[in-house]
């Protein structure tokens, strides 16, 4: 495969994906869960077999019916609600344990938005950072022009998951900023494994043009990227299937980094720097 000669094609697909995340991002935003939000969290047990639609019955004489009710279990259900007072807390426990039968409050949990904002803000401080720190490393260890292109197929994959997750509207929670910073270190492994093969090679084929010595060094580190990838995502799927409701936000967020971050070390980092050093390597005309 060529996949220099065809970058132009790779850049246009993640663009497009891009411009259609950004656009959800500015219309619909992220549905951001009480950790981030502010509200209360309830998991409960049900005696008797009871719906989701039962539930929010009850939840809408209280004002909620637009809340989040996940079945987790038989009869087990997680409930998110906007922010309430204590005595609205007690007087929803009442009326759901009145209205359909004894239950067992598994946990109640409740985050102010003060939290909430904290929260966001030490996320967004964390990523920024990690990205800042990644550059250092790759300038020291490569040059700036590598650094500039691994930075920005970091950044393309995180905004491929967040479109993912505007697109889905699936409820955020703290663990997403865990795996939104393991994905950021998996693909920037990713991809300095095929920019060492890239300047180890240009050392050996000093005479061959970069064109065709940047498309060998892809395809040599091909079959450890799709290897890697592939065992990663198996063991996430798997997690998906059978994790649980508390891993799933963290699984669904590192399965589509890790597609994301595989696409972006083999079909952008390594473009995009050959189109750096190609455009910074062409005589500059002369006006006379």
């Amino acid at each position: 495969m060529d996949f220099i000669g065809k970058r132009t094609i790779w850049f246009a697909i993640s663009l497009a994906i891009i411009i259609a995340g950004i656009i959800s991002l500015a219309l619909q935003g992220l549905n951001m869960g009480i950790d981030f939000a502010g509200g209360n969290k309830y998991m409960l047990k049900f005696d008797e077999d009871v719906t989701s639609a039962q539930i929010r019955v009850v939840l809408a004489d209280f004002g909620l019916g637009k809340s989040s009710i996940q079945e987790s279990g038989k009869s087990t259900f997680i409930i998110r609600t906007k922010l309430l007072s204590e005595k609205e807390n007690t007087e929803l426990l009442k009326a759901l344990q009145k209205k359909l039968g004894k239950m067992d409050v598994l946990s109640n949990e409740k985050v102010g938005p003060v939290i909430g904002k904290e929260l966001r803000t030490k996320a967004f401080w964390a990523l920024l950072i990690a990205s800042i720190l990644i550059v250092i490393y790759i300038t020291v260890r490569f040059q700036f022009s590598f650094a500039i292109a691994a930075i920005i197929a970091l950044i393309h994959d995180v905004l491929v998951t967040l479109s993912f997750f505007s697109f889905t509207q699936v409820e955020l929670n703290t663990s997403f900023v865990a795996a939104m910073l393991t994905i950021i270190g998996y693909s920037i492994n990713d991809t300095i494994v095929v920019f060492d093969r890239i300047r180890e090679n240009i050392g050996f084929r000093k005479k061959e043009p970069l064109f065709e010595t940047v498309n060998k060094s892809i395809r040599q580190t091909l079959t450890r990227s799709i290897n890697t990838s592939l065992t990663s995502i198996m063991a996430l799927i798997a997690l998906l299937l059978f994790g649980g409701e508390t891993i799933k936000v963290f699984a669904l967020a590192m399965l589509i980094g890790f597609i994301s971050g595989t696409y972006s070390s083999i079909f952008i980092a390594s473009p995009l720097w050959f189109e750096f050093k190609n455009r910074l390597s062409k005589p500059k005309r002369v006006h006379i």
